[in-house]
């Protein structure tokens, strides 16, 4: 809710804003402009983004390759850690919020705005990008935005057929998949966590799924993963960016800042042996097959405005 608070308080001041810098533009675009929208991260699982970044541009329609491409990123504190980073190293470059973004576009021209999202549940951020959107709309932009990368049960299916490479099978051991998770019990995306935590249930024997903050508590599943026979569990990132939620959360070596222990070492703990490798790092965001997906949802948005 504080984050909904500080995004509407933003908004109040920009609606003014915006409102004069567009009455002062001269040329209107009649493309549309492509924002992509992600959390952030401090870590280098920031690496994520330039990947995707080669792979949208690589795949985009020829139509749409000369189209601008903007990102703009929700996390306050992200966004405060990077720019002071990149302040002292001198670099001119800096990471803006959704709003920064789309008053920016219409200070250029831009009347029509594609969104693709890269949250992976339509949860709390994806609500707060809603409200943002919404705010631009009144102002007269004309917004088209795509769904998370689960926004369908038809796609849980197929997004976790790309991961099946990547598990270890039932005679090697279990898999952990670690999701997000959303801490407000009256959150949409809390049934979505549920649906998902049932069909991996149902379709694989050796593969659990929780989260880091939410429904899917850690102690549920460390009483699922004791049925595991063989005590050998990867950690598979369900997140876009592993950033420290994996690398600290789920994967760390020690104690956190207070003195909370890791995944990984709660089942160390319990007897497990904890696959782990250099690419820790790696989330959804490094596997092309999910990145797919994420860009054909944006090229249905861009067809959706007119020509």
């Amino acid at each position: 809710m504080k984050h909904v608070c500080s995004a509407i308080l933003s908004l109040l001041f920009l609606t003014i804003f915006t409102s004069n810098c567009f009455s002062m533009t001269r040329t209107l675009k009649t493309d549309p402009a492509i924002v992509i929208v992600a959390f952030g991260t401090t870590t280098k699982a920031s690496s994520t983004y330039d990947f995707f970044d080669k792979q949208l541009k690589k795949e985009l329609p020829d139509k749409y390759k000369n189209l601008k491409i903007n990102w703009a990123f929700t996390s306050n504190i992200v966004r405060e850690r990077v720019n002071e980073r990149m302040e002292k190293e001198g670099k001119p470059e800096k990471m803006l919020s959704l709003p920064q973004v789309l008053a920016n576009l219409m200070d250029q021209g831009y009347k029509k705005i594609a969104i693709a999202s890269l949250h992976i549940f339509p949860g709390q951020e994806y609500e707060e990008m809603e409200l943002v959107i919404k705010a631009f709309i009144s102002l007269g932009l004309n917004i088209h935005y795509s769904g998370t990368l689960l926004s369908h049960w038809a796609d849980i299916p197929i997004v976790l057929k790309t991961l099946e490479p990547d598990f270890l099978s039932p005679e090697q051991g279990c898999n952990l998949i670690v999701a997000h998770g959303t801490p407000q019990t009256f959150n949409d995306s809390n049934n979505v966590y549920l649906g998902l935590d049932r069909y991996i249930s149902n379709k694989y024997k050796n593969v659990y799924i929780g989260t880091i903050s939410g429904i899917l508590t850690r102690e549920q599943v460390m009483a699922n993963v004791k049925n595991c026979k063989i005590k050998k569990i990867k950690i598979i990132p369900f997140l876009f960016v592993a950033g420290d939620h994996i690398l600290i959360d789920a994967m760390g070596d020690k104690p956190d800042k207070s003195g909370n222990i890791s995944w990984k070492m709660d089942l160390e703990k319990n007897g497990f042996t904890v696959e782990s490798s250099d690419d820790v790092f790696k989330g959804l965001g490094y596997n092309p097959n999910i990145n797919k997906i994420f860009i054909e949802q944006l090229i249905k948005t861009l067809d959706g405005f007119d020509y």
